[in-house]
């Protein structure tokens, strides 16, 4: 999945203007789809605890295969706008999935499980955008696209095939919940998920409270890279891949030393310095050129697989087993409404503003969350299981 997600995802923005869209449409379709992603976030961690976690994954995967199929034979940026708001829909399972990822990785381990699991995607994520370049090169924009998609909506279902092995990782007898039970499940799952933050080390509120503030401002310029890149500094499409690439190497290359770290010493301080690199990455590309955009690659790259496997850790000290499907939904719903906001922010800025202006919101919102998580965030003396 991740390999075939990053074929598109290298051109994604290039790919939606070319269907007519603007830069406000293009955040207003990121705004719509993270909006709704919010929405099924609480239901989707309630089910998960409640349920179990195996039966959302493996069925779900197969709705967000069909969706990818509007993504390739769109022939307007409508059609797009669709796909992401139903796929959207089918990530229902987001909670269940991370909260299986949880439940398997021993407590004194969890760095490692965490930063091997960042190796895994990066490794496979890698050959992505060398993939699109190549697409790109032999067909143009357009086609290249329609291909890389139909790539996605193949793996998606080899995927979703796959995931049917999944072994439930919290109820000895699952079951399925019927239509009814489900959409009944919304206000309680409310309830739930806004009370059970009562029940947590209060430095999880905290945890929670920086990773929000710092994915608006990340989520303000995400969607714009590639865009500001090839427009405003003048780089060639066909090279955008290997600076893309160059961040998927740092991460493979760090992935398990960084788990290491984050083991055997501190889970605190890998996240402090991810929000100072990820600060000086976006001051780089705004005023980039080749070398530039490539430095800042890596350092995003470094502060990503810092924050992944030291966050994901954390998260799961701090979080009971029994809790974790739901304090994963209402942590996703926050951080897919400021994503929403964020994307929307993002586009009225870049066409409207000035195209810097993104970057330098992103750059303004790392700096809140450091200063929550150095002075108020404190690792628990006895972690959850």
């Amino acid at each position: 999945m991740d390999f075939a997600m990053e074929l598109p995802g290298t051109y994604y923005a290039l790919y939606v203007l070319n269907l007519g869209a603007t830069e406000t449409i293009l955040g207003m379709i990121g705004f719509a789809s993270f909006l709704v992603l919010a929405a099924v976030q609480f239901p989707g961690g309630y089910l998960a605890d409640k349920f179990g976690r195996r039966w959302l994954v493996s069925s779900m995967t197969f709705g967000v295969a069909f969706c990818y199929i509007l993504f390739a034979i769109a022939p307007s940026w409508h059609f797009i706008l669709l796909g992401t708001v139903l796929m959207s829909l089918c990530l229902i399972y987001q909670p269940a999935l991370m909260s299986m990822v949880a439940d398997s990785v021993p407590s004194e381990r969890r760095g490692m499980g965490f930063g091997i699991i960042m190796l895994i995607t990066s490794a496979s994520t890698t050959p992505g955008p060398l993939v699109a370049g190549i697409l790109y090169n032999q067909f143009g924009l357009d086609l290249g696209m329609r291909i890389g998609y139909g790539i996605v909506v193949a793996s998606f279902f080899v995927a979703a095939f796959l995931r049917l092995l999944l072994q439930e990782t919290l109820i000895s007898n699952p079951r399925r919940p019927s239509f009814n039970e489900i959409v009944r499940s919304y206000p309680v799952a409310l309830k739930e998920s806004f009370g059970v933050w009562k029940k947590l080390h209060p430095s999880m509120f905290y945890v929670f409270l920086s990773g929000v503030v710092g994915t608006f401002g990340f989520a303000a310029a995400q969607l714009y890279f590639v865009v500001y890149a090839v427009e405003e500094l003048h780089i060639d499409k066909a090279v955008w891949p290997l600076i893309l690439t160059v961040l998927f190497v740092t991460m493979i290359a760090l992935a398990v030393p960084m788990g290491k770290v984050v083991d055997k010493f501190n889970r605190k301080v890998p996240i402090l310095v991810a929000y100072a690199l990820m600060g000086v990455a976006m001051l780089l590309f705004v005023y980039g050129d080749l070398l530039r955009l490539f430095i800042a690659l890596v350092l995003v790259g470094v502060a990503q697989t810092m924050m992944n496997a030291a966050f994901g850790a954390l998260q799961t000290d701090l979080t009971p087993r029994a809790q974790r499907g739901k304090v994963t939904g209402c942590m996703n719903f926050a951080n897919n409404i400021l994503m929403a906001l964020g994307s929307l922010t993002g586009g009225i800025l870049y066409e409207h503003v000035h195209p810097q202006v993104p970057f330098f919101l992103a750059l303004l919102f790392t700096i809140p969350p450091f200063i929550i998580t150095l002075a108020l965030v404190h690792e628990p003396q006895k972690r959850e299981e």
